[in-house]
């Protein structure tokens, strides 16, 4: 049960925390409602979870899918894999599904497993501080209520800060500016001047959308960008029949999408030789798209398929072909007041700048002023060289703490949907060891973590993402914290329990209502 209101005094009886003075005492605190807060409170649902609270800083849930509505906005990941493996639909319209789908899909979830009372919409979580004594977080949200959990799992995710870059003259531009993920729908760019700075995953997307309205359309690419066909098509009426009334042939469907897409990551990951043929593949597809030698030239990477993510889009390509749209191969130097400027010099006049410019990924808790662990750490000091973890999901020195789509658990090659559920998994599989010990908190070894870190970083230090080139997946001191360097099935294989060797139990209290008990560990089998 959620308390809104309670008696002044603060009491911890056991593991369950007793109604204070503040807005709520929860059992479990998920921050998000996304694809992964939505995951983390159906799981805890089905266990019969119900004193828990999604707090979410929008006044709707989908996190990613509901800030990201721009022209075109898809999924590069196939439809029937880009969903939770216990609810499948069968009525996705397109082999790759498009945002206002996705997001509906996620609505669907939410009202299906009775999870919006759960959630306290508007409400930005800022502050985290751990009782050790207690064996809870007390969290404040950014209008000053306080509330206390006894664990808290945060699934605010990398992708919701976009990523501006630092132009000299942007504050004295007199036209429009916005980012892709903050699309301004009020901007009519139909006949206007619009240059668009970035050509990454969100760009090759509305590019394609805006190019026939607009006037001028100008393309400023510092890096061209690995683009491979995009396979889509819309799914028949009699095949989503089949899905609906054949729900095996649905999944040995998403089966075969899931290990297809496995095989093909093994040469971008260095598992397997092959990356020559993809990029051989590649080229032959720049050659058949572009007729301009100049401009095939200046789409043409110069660096190792799979070091930056490769896209996927068959009308990019004829985009850049149009004669009112300009690849300027050069980043943006600088803004004047009615134009830009590129960094080869040439000065171009606009009314619109689009930031395609991505998200600041390595920020996992931006939204955080404050966040102490034992002993009263901070984690910006835990994280001060690197954001160390043990699987991307518990940090040592901060107990009862869980992350979804953590450090080092994003993807180039397969559904994040797959790891989120196996992060989920991991969460529930410590929170049963915590219970079944009587214990107050959970706290990841250090021993652990250095030894998960060593090994990571050995076979990050061997991939391709080591290469050489510049991504968004590197730190300013060229880290990785964001991606995985193995398979999927290494992962899923990796977070299937949590021991004592791995974690330190301490305080005494009864289990709390986190705990299966006797039941059977049904996802304790790959289900994809």
């Amino acid at each position: 049960m959620i308390h809104d209101h309670g008696p002044p005094a603060a009491e911890a009886v056991g593991n369950t925390l007793m109604p204070t003075n503040e807005m709520g005492s929860f059992e479990i605190a998920i921050i998000g409602a996304g694809f992964s807060g939505l995951c983390m409170a159906i799981k805890l649902k089905e266990r019969g979870v119900d004193d828990f609270v999604l707090f979410e800083q929008a006044e709707e849930v989908g996190g990613t899918w509901r800030d990201n509505d721009y022209p075109g906005c898809a999924c590069d990941v196939p439809s029937h894999l880009y969903s939770f493996s216990f609810e499948q639909n069968p009525r996705w319209s397109r082999v790759y599904p498009s945002q206002p789908e996705i997001l509906a899909y996620l609505k669907q979830c939410t009202e299906k497993y009775r999870i919006r009372s759960h959630v306290r919409f508007g409400t930005e979580i800022t502050s985290a501080i751990f009782d050790e004594d207690m064996g809870a977080w007390h969290l404040e949200s950014s209008t000053g209520d306080r509330f206390t959990a006894r664990a808290v799992v945060n699934a605010s995710g990398p992708l919701n800060r976009p990523s501006f870059p630092d132009v000299p003259g942007l504050d004295d531009f007199r036209g429009k500016t916005f980012h892709s993920s903050e699309w301004n729908h009020d901007v009519d760019l139909r006949g206007k001047r619009v240059a668009v700075v970035g050509t990454g995953a969100s760009s090759i997307q509305f590019v394609p959308e805006i190019a026939p309205d607009v006037e001028k359309l100008l393309v400023f690419q510092r890096t061209p960008p690995w683009v491979v066909p995009r396979p889509d098509r819309r799914f028949s009426s009699a095949l989503r029949w089949c899905f609906d009334r054949i729900p095996l042939l649905q999944r040995l469907y998403r089966n075969s999408i899931y290990w297809r897409m496995e095989g093909r990551g093994m040469p971008l990951l260095g598992k397997l030789p092959g990356r020559g043929i993809l990029e051989k593949l590649a080229r032959i597809f720049i050659a058949r798209s572009i007729p301009d030698p100049a401009l095939r030239a200046a789409v043409t990477p110069d660096y190792q398929m799979g070091c930056k993510r490769v896209l996927l889009s068959n009308d990019y390509y004829p985009a850049l072909n149009r004669d009112n749209v300009e690849l300027v191969p050069a980043g943006l130097a600088r803004v004047t007041p009615d134009g830009v400027v590129g960094e080869d010099g040439r000065e171009f006049p606009v009314d619109v700048i689009v930031f395609g410019t991505g998200f600041r990924a390595q920020e996992f808790l931006h939204h955080m002023t404050t966040l102490r662990g034992r002993n009263g750490r901070g984690l910006e000091d835990a994280w001060e060289d690197g954001a160390d973890s043990f699987l991307g999901v518990t940090v040592s020195g901060f107990p009862n703490l869980f992350f979804l789509v953590g450090p080092n658990t994003g993807l180039g090659h397969n559904s994040m949907i797959f790891m989120i559920e196996s992060q989920v998994h991991h969460v529930l599989k410590c929170l049963d060891l915590l219970n079944a010990r009587g214990g107050r908190w959970i706290d990841l070894r250090e021993h652990t973590q250095t030894r998960f870190q060593e090994g990571l970083h050995r076979q990050l230090d061997q991939s391709v993402w080591a290469s050489g080139c510049d991504s968004w997946y590197l730190s300013d001191d060229g880290r990785n914290d964001t991606l995985w360097p193995g398979t999927t099935i290494s992962y899923w294989l990796a977070t299937r329990r949590a021991s004592e060797r791995e974690f330190e139990i301490g305080g005494q209290g009864a289990a709390s209502r986190t705990s299966e008990g006797n039941r059977q560990d049904s996802s304790s089998r790959p289900t994809t």
